[in-house]
């Protein structure tokens, strides 16, 4: 993957960004970043079970034990498939799918400032990975290393 640099104008000097080691790690930084929450959401739910069943049961959904089997699938799985940059991309658009969907299926009491706050963090959180999406794993990524 090419990375092309991009200057800017400072004051005293122009600053070239965007080419070298530390930025081809910034993806690799920025998917662990993203996927810390999928991973400790996912551990926590494991911890307590019983809660998240309850949880999942008030929001109405069905078989809550199904979802609950899901949803830890989709964030230990997906959280740790985005650290290593594996299938990336579709990994990247199934968590920006699955943020919206609890965001709208667990957060929408915008009235409920905890809600909101939450909300709004699912949706911040599909924005981050629908770049990822766009752009893709990175240079340090498995999807890198197998082309």
């Amino acid at each position: 993957m090419r990375h092309e640099s991009i200057t800017t104008s400072a004051p005293a000097a122009r600053v070239a960004v965007g080419s070298g080691l530390p930025f081809a790690a910034l993806p690799l930084v920025g998917r662990i970043g993203i996927a810390a929450i999928f991973l400790l959401s996912g551990f926590s739910k494991l911890s307590a079970p019983a809660y998240m069943i309850g949880y999942i049961r008030s929001a109405g959904l069905p078989l809550p034990e199904v979802a609950l089997g899901v949803a830890i699938f989709v964030e230990i799985v997906g959280g740790l498939a985005l650290i290593a940059g594996y299938r990336t991309r579709l990994v990247a658009a199934a968590l920006a799918l699955f943020s919206v969907v609890t965001a709208f299926g667990f957060h929408a009491d915008l009235a409920d400032q905890n809600q909101f706050i939450h909300f709004f963090k699912n949706i911040a959180m599909a924005g981050g990975l629908l770049q990822v999406v766009a752009f893709g794993a990175g240079a340090y990524s498995v999807d890198n290393r197998r082309r």
